[in-house]
């Protein structure tokens, strides 16, 4: 891809909603898979009353919208302020409780498993129904669109037609837990009949590169969950 047609796809340009400010796609064809669209506010006139405690709203109780759900809370169910990274705000907004508790949890993935992602791990790849698995450096785009595979050639692989990820582990650590040693994914391919199968495994043949394999396992696990809620949005 030519540097002129990645500028264009990774392009933002800042928009101002009812929720607030917000740092967007240019073209909204490239916008990340994991995003969410600002919901729908519940209309005044069919919120008297506080949508968790029941409070009535009236001159001293105001209403105030959730950011994440568009439901209607009195100040004291509606009071936290959050960053709401999925729907590309640029300051916290105002969440209701439940909702800021889930933006919380997200903000690791943008804190932290997503700087994994970014930058990338070394895997034993094979594809399709081949037998030589190929060393490849897979990561994922700045723009958060696709896996992109670099060894002797090049892949990409866009997270929108990807329809089946599952981590493959082994053993127990010391803690109890299984340890993520590869994955098994599934993706469309436009004009194919049957998905492609890719299969990436981590390396036996460096600590320290078998470690960032791992973690970035883990952080894919974290990824797929996203992606699998921003489609059933």
């Amino acid at each position: 891809m030519s540097s002129g047609v990645a500028a264009h796809r990774d392009a933002k340009k800042l928009v101002r909603s009812p929720s607030g400010l917000r740092m967007v796609p240019e073209h909204r064809a490239f916008g990340s898979p994991f995003g969410l669209e600002e919901p729908q506010w519940v209309p005044d006139k069919e919120c008297p009353r506080c949508m968790q405690c029941d409070a009535k709203f009236d001159f001293l109780t105001r209403k105030h919208h959730c950011r994440r759900c568009g439901k209607c809370f009195c100040d004291r169910c509606c009071s936290q302020k959050v960053p709401l990274r999925r729907m590309c705000f640029v300051d916290p907004v105002r969440q209701c409780a439940e909702c800021a508790l889930v933006s919380h949890r997200e903000a690791e993935f943008y804190d932290k498993q997503l700087k994994v992602l970014l930058s990338g791990a070394t895997f034993l790849v094979t594809f399709g129904d081949s037998e030589k698995p190929e060393t490849m450096v897979c990561r994922l785009s700045n723009n958060q669109r696709c896996l992109i595979l670099d060894g002797d050639g090049h892949h990409e692989i866009e997270i929108a037609h990807v329809c089946t990820v599952q981590i493959l582990t082994e053993g127990f650590t010391p803690g109890g837990s299984t340890r993520a040693t590869g994955m098994f994914l599934q993706y469309t391919v436009p004009g194919a009949e049957a998905a492609t199968q890719l299969r990436l495994m981590a390396g036996e043949d460096a600590n320290g590169s078998k470690r960032q394999a791992a973690a970035w396992l883990v952080a894919m696990h974290k990824a797929t969950k996203l992606l699998y809620e921003s489609r059933d949005q």
